[in-house]
């Protein structure tokens, strides 16, 4: 059992071969994705695909790329939503420093105004920080806490940074840049995450992992990034995909939400 915690499968990368990509992720194990809003748009779309597929939830919000691009009414956008019973989560969210395609002072109204709607409807976060560790911490910190909890995902910080985010009540979430040779940093973070908070993700269609680095990402190349995790950590892999999809279905409330659950799983 493969549970990919984070993937855009509503993007024009998978137009066409997205039905074939959906069972391929199947035949590899995997029986849970959430596909995760960028925007509006996108949320829409997401949501429309956990209706059509079984083995797909959506999360929906509004990417750091696009918070410049945001209207007035965009929480009560995302609101109504978030009450259709296969959202099982707001974001992704966050700052966004390496590309900085909305200004900063947007990123961060943008992503506190999502952690507040977040909060109001009890749901679990997925926050996007690419080199904007301090800035995001400070946000969490000064926000916080959130009951329940949420997701760093694609982590790329230091391994101070993770215990702290764990301590605040998130999962550490770890995709494809774990196989990448010079990624040692990652690699250690991978192998001392509390198994109890780490779920494992593609971000597809982005970020693919060895050996298919290089190609288009899928759901069904997190076996790839499962696998060098439980070497990492000196597991077997069925077992570490098992704690791993428990973990994702803890986050994302799967067991509680009075949802018909993948027959796979």
């Amino acid at each position: 059992m493969l549970f990919d915690t984070h993937a855009h499968l509503d993007f024009e990368d998978f137009d066409a071969d997205r039905d074939e990509m959906i069972e391929r992720a199947r035949d590899a194990g995997v029986v849970n994705i959430i596909n995760v809003g960028f925007e509006l748009d996108s949320s829409r779309k997401a949501l429309q695909m956990s209706e059509k597929y079984d083995l797909v939830y959506a999360a929906v919000g509004v990417h750091p790329h696009v918070a410049g691009e945001t209207t007035s009414d965009y929480l009560e956008q995302l609101e109504k939503l978030a009450i259709h019973p296969k959202v099982v989560a707001l974001g992704e969210m966050g700052l966004d420093y390496f590309r900085n395609l909305s200004p900063v002072p947007e990123q961060k109204k943008v992503f506190r105004g999502q952690l507040s709607l977040a909060k109001r409807l009890d749901l679990p976060v997925i926050i996007h920080d690419r080199e904007a560790h301090g800035d995001t911490m400070d946000i969490l910190r000064n926000d916080g806490p959130f009951p329940a909890g949420g997701v760093i995902h694609c982590y790329s910080g230091s391994w101070e940074m993770a215990k702290e985010c764990i301590a605040m009540g998130f999962y550490i979430s770890i995709a494809g840049p774990v196989t990448f040779p010079k990624s040692a940093r990652l690699k250690d973070v991978a192998a001392r995450v509390p198994l109890d908070r780490l779920v494992v993700e593609t971000d597809a269609p982005y970020l693919t992992p060895v050996p298919n680095r290089g190609k288009r990402n899928e759901p069904a190349n997190v076996r790839h990034t499962l696998t060098e995790i439980a070497a990492l950590r000196k597991v077997a892999a069925d077992e570490l995909a098992k704690i791993c999809t428990d973990n994702g279905r803890k986050l994302f409330r799967l067991e509680t939400a009075g949802i018909k659950e993948n027959a796979a799983s």
